[in-house]
């Protein structure tokens, strides 16, 4: 597991806060902020399994 699984998981569950929080005052703009904010997130969890794998088959 590297940095980037756990900055993606935290920046996953911002924006999930985000987008809940623009559901309930019906801000859109927030909504759709926070559901990039997750996209984001999946992203640095994404880079965080390429690291582990080369990382792996450098061994």
């Amino acid at each position: 597991m590297t940095d980037e699984h756990v900055k993606g998981t935290a920046t996953g569950v911002k924006g999930k806060v985000e987008e809940t929080a623009g559901k309930l005052t019906g801000n859109k703009e927030q909504e759709l902020h926070g559901k990039a904010k997750q996209v984001q997130g999946g992203a640095q969890k994404g880079l965080g399994d390429v690291q582990d794998a080369v990382r792996d088959d450098k061994k």
